[in-house]
This record gives C-alpha cells, structure tokens and sequence, in this order.
C-alpha cells in the first residue's frame, strides 16, 4: 500500500452544474427503482403518488412496499459514500474507504453477534430491532479502535492505519465466518444473506431507525468537514493554525464510523461503495469541499440504488442481494486505482 496525496484536479464542469445533473439522475433512477416490480408503474404515476395522488392500490404499491427500499438504498449508500469522502481526505489517500480500513466488517461482525444472540429458531429477533444500530456501532468502533491501538505511536501515519485496517477487517471477516458456521443453520441462512448487502426487506420502522442515526451523525459530519485541512498541510503546519491534526483525524475517524454503522446495520456489508463514489466525485468536480461532499453522497445512492434495480432486472423474480453487484464492479475499480498508483510511484 502507497501513501497516495490527493492531488488537485481538473473538474469536467462546473461543480453546481454537476450536482444538479447528479441529482436529476438520482431522481431518474430512484422513480425507476420505484415503478420498478411485478407490474410497472409508470415514472409520472410514481411521482404523481409520491406527491398525495394516485388509487389506493397504487399508494399501497409505491408508498409502503417500493418506497422503502429505494429509500434504505439511497441513505445507506449515501452514507457509505459520505465516510468514504471523510476518510480519503483526512487520509489523503484514495485507496482509503470504510471497507479498507475494517469499519465495515467490524460492524457485519456487530450485527452478525447481534442476531446470533437475540434470533429464535423461526428467525425472529428476541429485541426490539433498534438495538440493531447500536451492535454494528459497538463493531464498528472495536474496529476503528483496534487499527489505532496497533498502529500506537504511529497513528498518525496514513499508510499504517491502512495496512492494520486491511488486517483488522480480514479478522473480522474471519469470526464473521465462523460465528455464521457455528450457529444454527437457519441463522447463518440469514446472516449470509445480509452480509451480501440486501434491502428488500426493509420496512418503514427500519427506515425511521436509520434516520435517527445517520441525520445527527451526518450534520455533525457535514460541519467537521469544514475543518478538513488542504492536502499539503502536515501536523506542525495545522497546529500554527489552531487545528490540532491527530486529534482531529481520530474525530473524523469515528464520525465515518458512526456513518457506515449506521448504513451497514440495516443495508448489510455493502461493498466498494465508499471507494467508488468519493473518487468519482473528484473527477467531476474536482476538490470543491460542499459539492465534493454533495455529489459523493449522490453517487452514492445512485450506485445501491442502481445496483438494486440492476439485480431486480436481471434476476426477477428472484431477490439477489445488491451488495453482489458493487462488489463485482468496486473489486475491479480498487485494483485499477491500487496498479495506477504503483506505477505512478515507480
């Protein structure tokens, strides 16, 4: 692993002009997602419902059966995303993600323990469901904490809290792996199954829930980054002015924890999405920080939610999870970027 500077870029356009594109095809493709199923519904009788009107049967369809899931794509893909944007700027590093560096296995490994614990044998939760964020936060952080812990006096080093964030997330994946082969079969059924990455059962109380958690955590976020230094400014330059670095990136750490924990805890171990779409968003729109931020979180949503049309499409009627599909496309993504950067760094 090379430590990677985020060089300034040239944007392909202006960067509101890019978010509003961006968000037109956000819209698009979340209407598609939506009249999307075992019968279609027209894009204007989507928006026509979303909007108060519509028949009783089509209010049923879109708001309570179709809404939701798109819904929970967006706002855990968005998150993802959000982290992934935090991380590659406080690491300077592109190849940083919440997947690289443990924070989602450390937080599959959170839920996995959560439902091997509090499941009966008819796959029904003993706990109110809202304990749920709480199991993948505690992962989430034990994770995070782990790869500060081994990285010591060294913390600060970009390229060894990498190095122990591809370790700690291999281990969690590890005693995810053998939590799943030693519990009941009908719990590692269901354990596999969102691991993958699945939100088609997602209901209206899940996405209440996740509400709760990602709106305070991603305002609080959205302010922190206003402090996220330029990419030359090492530890002494921050503290001549009033930033002290170290602390600050430990503070940005958690908070793209406390993110993805919220994200992963009901969307399952989605992958590659907090690689993808922060790089993504760079080449559209360069270093602007609020519509680097913007457009990340777009194209975040729009890569689960796209993701899950996709294998609604291809597959139908079967429910193949939406995490197979940014895994096939981020793996080849991170290996690009992985070989351009060797070879930028000889």
């Amino acid at each position: 692993m090379t430590t990677t500077t985020l060089e300034p870029r040239a944007s392909l356009a202006r960067p509101s002009a890019t978010v509003i594109l961006v968000l037109a095809v956000f819209v698009l493709l979340a209407l598609a997602g939506i009249g999307f199923g075992s019968t279609w519904i027209a894009l204007d009788t989507v928006a026509h419902v979303l909007l108060g009107g519509g028949e009783k049967t089509e209010k049923l369809v879109v708001l309570q059966l179709r809404l939701p899931r798109v819904l929970a794509a967006a706002l855990a893909g968005g998150a993802i995303a959000f982290a992934g944007y935090l991380l590659q700027r406080i690491t300077r590093n592109e190849l940083a993600s919440p997947g690289v560096l443990g924070v989602v296995d450390g937080a599959a490994l959170g839920v996995v323990l959560f439902m091997a614990v509090f499941s009966n044998e008819s796959n029904s939760l003993m706990v109110p469901v809202a304990w749920q964020p709480l199991a993948a936060a505690i992962g989430a952080m034990t994770a995070i904490s782990l790869v500060f812990l081994l990285s010591g006096r060294q913390a600060s080093s970009a390229v060894r809290l990498l190095l122990f964030g591809i370790a700690v997330a291999a281990v969690c994946k590890a005693l995810t792996t053998i939590f799943m082969l030693i519990g009941p079969i009908y719990q590692a059924s269901q354990a596999a199954r969102w691991l993958a990455g699945a939100v088609n059962t997602i209901n209206w109380t899940e996405i209440q829930l996740m509400l709760a958690v990602l709106i305070p955590v991603g305002l609080v976020a959205a302010l922190a980054a206003r402090h996220l230094p330029p990419a030359d400014l090492d530890d002494t330059s921050s503290r001549s002015i009033g930033l002290n670095l170290p602390v600050y990136r430990i503070f940005i750490f958690f908070l793209a924890a406390l993110l993805t924990a919220g994200a992963v805890s009901f969307a399952g171990g989605v992958s590659f999405i907090g690689l993808m779409a922060p790089h993504l968003a760079r080449l559209l729109v360069g270093r602007a920080r609020f519509a680097g931020i913007v457009v990340s979180i777009l194209l975040g949503a729009i890569i689960l939610v796209g993701a899950d049309l996709l294998i609604r499409v291809a597959f139908a009627p079967l429910e193949v999870p939406a995490g197979t599909v940014t895994a096939v496309i981020g793996a080849p993504y991170f290996l690009f970027l992985l070989m351009r950067k060797d070879k930028t760094n000889g």
